[in-house]
């Protein structure tokens, strides 16, 4: 089963692209959700939000929706991270769960975070911490990128992300690779002259991929998903709503019908030609 979506769906941006140009934030995830039947949320990763603010995604969408939520800086990103914030981003996702429309945390560490024995062991302390709650991991550092991760992340039952991103030394390759029940694959861009030197955050992820390079995901996107009880595949690139664009093409692709609402198709709403 192969899910496709965005990372995140609030944006400006997408005004008049994806979105009819005079739409209300509250109403951009249902309709976001004409499209797609997966999201992935990025902005835990700098606020945490409270459980009521879940509960209301989660009754804006439909029963099949799933939400993806990305673990928290705090999490990922310090070297001995706070139980606290463990404990307030398990509270915030419940609503999630007891709806049946949580799919997986998304745990993504820096380039900084390289393969040695110390992080090897945060993982299994990163792991003691969301016990038995599903999480992908996802690493930047090309460090990660071997059999002996592999099995790490097998033994903690941790799903590995598999990345699509430019072609720099020390960022992970093109590997997929399936380490739980749960295939995981997000698309960045290759965005090489704006990866590391950027005025905004934005440029780096403003890329439109080309059928040719999504064709080269495409067979391993399906032997993922032959080896994983459940694939997800997200679109990071979400400058001028680019992922929307990309993912559908992706999942065109892949034979994969999206829950595409006619209304949310036509010329008028100023979305992007598929």
């Amino acid at each position: 089963m192969i899910l496709i979506g965005t990372s995140g769906f609030s944006y400006e941006d997408w005004k008049g692209v994806f979105y009819p140009e005079h739409i209300k934030k509250t109403d951009m995830l249902p309709y976001y959700a004409r499209s797609f039947s997966a999201i992935e949320i990025n902005a835990s990763y700098y606020a945490i939000p409270g459980a009521a603010s879940f509960a209301a995604m989660a009754r804006k969408t439909p029963d099949n929706f799933e939400f993806v939520v990305k673990a928290h800086r705090d999490m990922t990103h310090i070297k001995q991270p706070n139980a606290r914030v463990f404990e307030m981003f398990l509270g915030s996702i419940q609503p999630l769960k007891d709806a049946g429309k949580f799919g997986c945390m998304l745990a993504q560490f820096p380039w900084s975070f390289k393969r040695t024995a110390k992080n090897a062991q945060r993982l299994r302390d990163f792991k003691d911490m969301v016990a038995d709650l599903p999480t992908v991991i996802e690493f930047r550092n090309a460090d990660w990128a071997n059999e002996d991760t592999f099995g790490l992340l097998n033994e903690l039952d941790f799903g590995f992300c598999s990345v699509d991103e430019p072609h720099l030394k020390g960022l992970m390759p093109q590997v997929a690779a399936v380490t739980s029940s749960i295939g995981y694959v997000r698309f960045h861009g290759r965005n090489t002259g704006k990866w590391w030197k950027h005025d905004h955050a934005y440029e780096r992820y403003d890329y439109l991929y080309t059928e040719d390079e999504l064709s080269e995901w495409t067979p391993r996107i399906t032997d993922i998903d032959s080896k994983a009880s459940k694939t997800y595949v997200f679109f990071n690139t979400h400058y001028k709503a680019k992922a929307v664009k990309s993912a559908k093409m992706c999942a065109k692709m892949l034979g994969i019908s999206l829950p595409i609402d006619e209304a949310a198709e036509t010329p008028k709403m100023g979305e992007l030609p598929f």
